[in-house]
Parts: C-alpha cells; structure tokens; sequence
C-alpha cells in the first residue's frame, strides 16, 4: 500500500519535486493525493499539475478568518484520504483544526539545525548573522509550539568564510531535498516510534 500524502506549499516547491522524484523513481512508497497551495500561480502547482497530482488553492482572501482557511484546509485534506501532511516550504503557521485531525501526522521541513532559529522565515541569513560554523535543516513533526516538534532527521551544512545567505541557503536546501523524502519513506514503512521528545527510527521488518 502506498502512503497517501497531503503536501501543503506556498511557493518555489522544489521540496516537492524532490518527493515526486523520488516517489517515480520508486524508492519512496507513496503517492501525492493532493498538493494544496495558500496562493494561487506559484511554481508549486505547476509543478504538480506536470506530474498528474491533483491540486487544490486554498486562499486566506477567500475565508472569512485564519480559522476558517484552515478547517478548509483540513477538509480538503480528509476529503482526499490523506494519511501524512508534507510542510514543504508552506509559508503559514499551521492551524489547530489541522493539528487536531492528523496528530503526530504532519511533518516540516525547516532550514535550521533545530532548536537553534527556529520561528521565523530567515533561518539560513540568521544563523550566517549570528556566526555559526555549521549550519544545516531539520524534518520534524508538527506540533502546536512552533518548530519545536519531536525531531525526525537533521543534516549538517558547513559554513563557508565567503557564504552569503543566498548560498548557504542553497546548500542547505540540497540537503533538504535528500532528508525530507527519507524521512517520509521511513514514516511509510512504519520505522519512526515518538518516545517524548525523541522520536526513535526503528530497523527495517
């Protein structure tokens, strides 16, 4: 059986290219049973409509409150039997109404080595200001504080003397195209046990 994801972007998507690249090369065991996007035009959709995902816009504009967007959202999600929800470059702060239908069902990708900047959209040029010599992303999931949920997978990225934001950012997010479909594959072969504020990656059956 293959997992069904719900992936929630808001803009570029190539953290969702990498998962349906990897989902046609066959090496993660899942399918895309929606995309859905809090802006319409963005590269996101294009992308997924050029391999066949079903799409869905969902604007803030279009809903009489934040609440409202996402009970829409999580609508959508269900309507489509979603089994894991993708933060993959989604640009809002996730809902309860979400949080509340997929507990420990909803997984980010953010470019910090959390707990370190974590909260805010400027992680890679925060972490370059403040002088770090590793940077790096982290995949975990989604709880109501603020990238501060259970930790899936990290990767490391070297801070270059001459790096301005931009490439640090790039490098990191090669990096992310790798850890967030690996840790999707092992959320599918039911490899990741949550034990507080660890989450275990269990040996292949």
């Amino acid at each position: 059986m293959l997992l069904k994801l719900g992936v929630l972007a808001s803009g570029r998507g190539t953290n969702l290219q990498a998962i349906i690249d990897a989902i046609e090369a066959e090496t993660l065991p899942a399918a895309i049973a929606v995309v859905i996007s809090n802006h319409p035009g963005v590269p996101a959709l294009g992308r997924a409509a050029r391999h066949g995902a079903p799409t869905a816009i969902i604007e803030r504009s279009a809903h009489p409150s934040h609440s409202a967007q996402h009970q829409a959202i999580t609508d959508e999600l269900v309507r489509c039997g979603v089994e894991l929800v993708v933060l993959a470059g989604f640009d809002r702060v996730v809902g309860p109404e979400i949080l509340r239908a997929f507990p420990y069902r909803i997984i980010n990708i953010h470019p910090s080595l959390l707990p370190a900047f974590g909260g805010g959209l400027h992680a890679q040029a925060d972490a370059l200001g403040y002088g770090v010599k590793v940077a790096g992303c982290t995949v975990h999931f989604v709880t109501e504080d603020v990238d501060c949920g259970p930790i899936i997978a990290q990767a490391c990225v070297p801070v270059l003397e001459d790096d301005t934001a931009d490439t640090l950012a790039a490098r990191i997010l090669e990096q992310e195209h790798h850890i967030l479909p690996m840790s999707i594959r092992l959320f599918a072969q039911g490899r990741l046990k949550v034990e507080g504020r660890r989450v275990r990656v269990l040996p292949p059956p």
